[in-house]
């Protein structure tokens, strides 16, 4: 037993480094590598990416697994290390599956895609793309017979992105959310706007930066085990719970974006800068249930940054850092941050109607897989419920059915992970306020370190060891609910738009 574990436990520490030097070179081809540059690092990118996949599938690992996965040896395994050996083993009999050439089709085909998606998205034509989209649609349905032969397909998918909630869980909990969702959103589109010509002006891209460190340190990122660059779309990589780093993108005349971004990748930071030390070099040290993860990022941009009471502390640091918000009050900065618009493109969507750009993505996912809707009928699809729960219509499929790589590259499933954060969100701070008392006045206070320390303890010290379920049970004491969120959403937009 000993020796068979120590002898994997220096595998796994093979592997992780072959994973490090993976994430150094996307981080660098993100966010330093020159134009001429790009080539050479993906080729090395490819390389190792490689290596580890021949390390992460090969014989010699699965027998390793098979040995410590029997009772008598896997009782002897801590937490986390049962963990490590279940999922890897569960993966890799999975893996193991698909035949090569099968593999190796698939991989062409999602390349294909990709192409012929980003060529259809700038010339807004449909066409060029659906022949590829329905070919990844078939080669995704027998990936999962193969993965999971005898599983609903979509379930399969959805497994892999948020393990354990399955279609039915999320028809209910979205079909839900929809019904309190949408009144709402009308009633409040149709109440007076706020006037987003007082943030005219110019915002000089190094004051941003500074906006941005001050907000970072504010709510718990730690410098000390983080650092933060610039790249085109804002994102997070950790390497370890001691080396997390961020980026963001800053424009010139709207400093906003940038702002919540910061907010947004601090809280995807944060969670990663605070798993178990002991989980370290296991697969449990990262969390891999993507709305658990987005739950987190949500939390600190929205439920944290869109509060008032969050700004009362920092507001004039804020102004002092950016002048042109000198003549903005905090009043008015307030409801611009929360300004609701029934916009187009899910990424530039507002808090509050954003949770309908993402069921209208998984209901038409469900036609898909569920339905069988060909994909010559899915753009139709597309508008037609845009125009039916924000009552809009997009004037091309470039600002309709194509605006999303995920289905480009076969990532079906993953967009009710965002939703699916969104609500654990709301749950998350109903038991924060039974446990801490009123939000508000924690904010007011400038006590925000106290937010993150209970959501340390409560959520991110545990990794991936909890699935998302056990996550809301052992945080919330209740299953999944899409109504304390619309409790919150009907609370704060009744009063701001004075309903």
């Amino acid at each position: 037993m000993s020796n068979t574990l120590e002898q994997f436990k220096e595998y796994l520490n093979k592997i992780n480094q072959y994973s490090r030097i993976n994430t150094l070179l996307s981080w660098d081809m993100y966010t330093a590598t020159p134009k001429l540059g790009y080539d050479g690092m993906a080729d090395a990118l490819t390389y190792f990416s490689t290596e580890q996949f021949v390390l992460s599938t090969a014989d010699e690992l699965y027998d390793m697994l098979q040995l410590l996965s029997q009772p008598e040896e896997y009782g002897q395994l801590d937490e986390a290390m049962q963990f490590t050996v279940r999922t890897m083993k569960r993966d890799m009999e999975k893996s193991r599956r698909i035949p090569r050439d099968f593999y190796e089709s698939f991989v062409s085909a999602q390349n294909e895609s990709m192409r012929a998606w980003r060529e259809a998205k700038q010339t807004s034509d449909f066409s060029l793309f659906a022949p590829h989209l329905e070919k990844l649609i078939e080669m995704t349905r027998q990936k999962c017979s193969y993965t999971d032969p005898g599983r609903n397909p979509y379930n399969v998918l959805l497994d892999q992105f948020e393990e354990g909630v399955d279609a039915a869980a999320i028809d209910q909990v979205f079909g839900e959310l929809k019904e309190g969702l949408i009144p709402l959103v009308q009633k409040v589109l149709a109440a007076p706007q706020p006037d987003s010509s007082i943030f005219q002006g110019i915002y000089d891209k190094n004051a941003q930066k500074k906006v941005q460190e001050l907000l970072l340190n504010y709510i718990g990122f730690s410098m000390d085990a983080g650092v933060t660059s610039e790249s085109e779309h804002p994102f997070t990589t950790g390497f370890s719970r001691n080396d997390v780093r961020i980026t963001n993108h800053y424009y010139e005349d709207n400093p906003i974006s940038a702002i919540f971004s910061a907010i947004h990748e601090g809280g995807h930071g944060i969670f990663e800068q605070n798993v178990n030390p002991a989980l370290e070099g296991t697969p449990a040290d990262d969390c891999c249930y993507m709305g658990v993860h987005e739950s987190q990022s949500r939390f600190y941009e929205n439920i944290l940054g869109r509060n008032k009471n969050f700004w009362l502390p920092i507001y004039p640091k804020l102004q002092e850092l950016l002048p042109p918000l000198k003549n903005v009050s905090l009043d008015e900065f307030y409801r611009e941050i929360n300004h609701v618009q029934a916009s187009f493109i899910r990424t530039e969507s507002d808090e509050l109607t954003y949770g309908l750009h993402i069921i209208i993505r998984y209901e038409i996912e469900q036609a898909i897989f569920r339905d069988n809707v060909p994909v010559s009928e899915l753009p139709a699809l597309w508008n037609q419920k845009m125009q039916e729960y924000l009552h809009i219509t997009p004037a091309n499929d470039a600002e309709g059915i194509l605006q999303d790589i995920h289905w480009s590259d076969g990532s079906f499933g993953y967009f009710p992970s965002y939703l699916l954060g969104n609500i654990y969100d709301g749950m998350f701070l109903e038991s924060l306020e039974k446990d801490l008392g009123s939000l508000d006045e924690i904010l007011a206070a400038g006590n925000i370190r106290t937010v993150t320390d209970w959501l340390n303890r409560h959520i991110h010290w545990y990794g991936s060891l909890r699935l998302p379920k056990q996550v809301l049970q052992e945080v919330c004491g209740k299953p999944l609910s899409a109504q304390p969120l619309l409790t919150y959403f009907t609370k704060k937009y009744t009063a701001l738009y004075r309903l």
